[in-house]
């Protein structure tokens, strides 16, 4: 249900040249161990200024947009939620602009879904992404992928970002917050 959902969702984006890679919940489910998650996060390989872009893939996936004023929605937040309403799921497509963003979408990995190569966050990305994010989830989250492929995990690419993203006020501390978890490994 949800792979044919990410399937639909990622050919569309191909069709149409949109870069994109999943990540979240969905992302932790290739990398890490389950869980349950009934959303699709998707990073966008556009800025804002293409939101119209994105809500006419949406009428055209029976996506509906749950913002009552998306453009503001978008402009403040960056992020457009939407509801496959009859599977009940959540898709929050998320604009991006970083320079870091748009290294991460050179670096997906391509899973087959359902016989179509959908574009997932790598490993690494998916830990900054949940670094960043910072909630008790995430921790465990990073905990687990740490525990399955931290022989294979780029260390100093993550630590890089990191304090990339060490710069910015409410991110302080994220790198010493992520060796403290690789203390816990």
């Amino acid at each position: 249900m949800i792979e044919r959902l990410i399937r639909k969702i990622a050919l569309h984006l191909d069709k149409n040249k949109i870069s994109y890679m999943i990540i979240g919940g969905q992302a932790v489910l290739l990398y890490g161990t389950p869980r349950l998650t009934r959303d699709i996060d998707i990073t966008l390989g556009v800025d804002t200024d293409k939101l119209f872009l994105i809500e006419k893939a949406c009428q055209k996936l029976g996506l509906v947009i749950l913002s009552k004023d998306p453009e503001n929605f978008v402009r403040e937040t960056k992020v457009l939620p939407t509801e496959n309403k009859k599977l009940n799921i959540r898709v929050d497509f998320i604009f991006s602009f970083t320079l870091y963003e748009k290294q991460a979408l050179e670096r997906t990995k391509k899973v087959l879904m359902q016989g179509y190569p959908v574009k997932f966050a790598s490993c690494e990305d998916v830990i900054v992404h949940k670094m960043f994010a910072g909630r008790a989830i995430d921790e465990e989250d990073i905990k687990n992928i740490l525990i399955k492929h931290k022989r294979k995990i780029n260390l100093k690419y993550i630590k890089k970002w990191l304090s990339e993203l060490d710069r910015i006020a409410e991110q302080r501390a994220i790198v010493q917050s992520f060796e403290r978890l690789l203390k816990t490994k």
